[in-house]
C-alpha cells in the first residue's frame, strides 16, 4: 500500500474530490483512482470520493499500487541511430507511442525495444512498462531518442537530463511567422483546468508553475508557415507546442494547441515537430557526443510542397 498526503493549497472552483484527486495524483480517469483508493481521510477525518473540495486542510489518501500488465516484445522495425552494451539510440516515427499506457497495448517503442534487446526485461524486473526508458518524446512527435540497457546506464543519462546537461534541438513547421525572426521565450506551464490533456503558459511574478524556456530561430518563411529551429533550456511536457502557440504560431498539424483547420491536401496528417539532435555523454566516456536524425520524408515533403505555396 502506498500513502500519499496533499496539501489542498488552492481550488480554482468548488469541485469533487475525485476529480481534484485525479490531477493531483496524475491518474487518467475516475475509474482509475476508484480501483486504486483504499480510503480517504481529510484532517484526520474520513471522507467520501464526492466530498467537495475547498481551500484548506490535508488529505491522506491510502492507495494499492498500480497493477502493470505484462506486455509482450513485438517485431517492429526500428531505426538504430547508434547502439553499445549499454544504451541505444533509435530514431522514432511519429505516430509511435513510447511505452504502453491506457489504451495503448501495442506497437509502441518499448515493445520494440523489449523483442531487439532480448535481455531487457529481466535487466529491469522493476519496470514492467518503461524498461530502460530515460526521456519521452510524444506520440507525434517524430525524431531522436535514447534508452538505457542496464540500471547504471539509466542513472548515468537520468542524472544528466535531471541536471539539464543534455542539449536537444527541435524542427518545427508553424502557421505564421514569430514578429521575431529569432529569441527566446519563456513563461510557465500550467495543466489547463478545464482539459487535463491540455496545458497552458501563464507569466507574472506570483504565478505558479513550471518555468521553461526555449530559444528559436526562423529558419525559413513559407507565406502564411515558417520552419523554425528551436533549442529548449527546459523540458516540459508539451513544452514546445504550448510555447509557439502562445507566439500566436501552433506547430502545424497540432490537434490540441492548433486552432482546427483541413491541412493542405499534399501534406500529410502529422504534427510538424522533430526531434532533431541530442547531445549526451555516454556512459565510460568523458566527452558528449551528438546524435542527428534527419527529417522523415513526409516531413521533407512538406517543405516543398509549402516552398511552392503563396498563400
Amino acid at each position: 500500500m502506498e500513502t500519499r498526503k496533499i496539501r489542498i493549497e488552492d481550488s480554482p472552483r468548488p469541485t469533487r474530490l475525485d476529480v481534484y484527486l485525479v490531477e493531483r495524483l496524475k491518474l487518467l480517469s475516475r475509474s482509475q483512482l476508484k480501483e486504486r483508493v483504499v480510503e480517504i481521510r481529510l484532517n484526520g477525518k474520513k471522507v467520501k470520493a464526492s466530498h467537495r473540495v475547498t481551500p484548506g486542510g490535508e488529505l491522506e489518501v491510502l492507495l494499492r499500487p498500480p497493477e502493470e500488465p505484462e506486455f509482450a516484445p513485438e517485431a517492429l522495425p526500428l531505426r538504430i541511430l547508434y547502439e553499445d552494451s549499454r544504451v541505444i539510440v533509435v530514431d522514432k516515427p511519429a505516430g509511435m507511442v513510447v511505452h504502453p499506457g491506457a489504451g495503448v497495448h501495442r506497437g509502441t517503442l518499448v515493445q520494440g525495444l523489449l523483442y531487439h534487446i532480448k535481455t531487457l526485461k529481466e535487466t529491469f524486473p522493476e519496470e514492467a512498462i518503461r524498461p530502460g526508458i530515460v526521456h519521452r518524446l510524444d506520440k507525434d512527435t517524430s525524431g531522436v531518442l535514447i534508452a538505457a540497457k542496464n540500471p547504471e546506464a539509466l542513472e548515468f543519462l537520468a542524472a544528466q537530463f535531471r541536471t539539464k546537461k543534455v542539449e536537444k534541438t527541435y524542427l518545427a513547421i508553424v502557421k505564421g511567422t514569430p514578429l521575431k525572426r529569432e529569441g527566446w521565450v519563456g513563461g510557465k506551464l500550467v495543466r489547463d483546468p478545464g482539459n487535463r490533456k491540455r496545458f497552458r503558459l501563464v507569466e507574472g511574478e506570483g504565478v505558479r508553475g513550471k518555468p521553461m524556456q526555449t530559444w528559436y530561430r526562423v529558419l525559413r518563411s513559407y507565406g502564411g508557415y515558417a520552419f523554425v529551429f528551436l533549442k529548449p533550456r527546459t523540458g516540459r511536457t508539451h513544452q514546445l507546442r504550448v510555447q509557439m502557440q502562445s507566439l500566436g504560431c501552433p506547430i502545424l498539424g497540432d490537434p490540441v494547441y492548433s486552432r482546427k483547420g483541413k491541412l493542405k491536401e499534399e501534406l500529410s496528417p502529422r504534427l510538424y515537430l522533430h526531434a532533431y539532435s541530442l547531445k549526451i555523454t555516454l556512459p565510460g566516456e568523458e566527452a558528449p557526443r551528438i546524435f542527428y536524425s534527419i527529417l522523415p520524408p513526409d516531413f521533407k515533403d512538406a517543405l516543398r510542397t509549402l516552398a511552392g505555396f503563396k498563400g
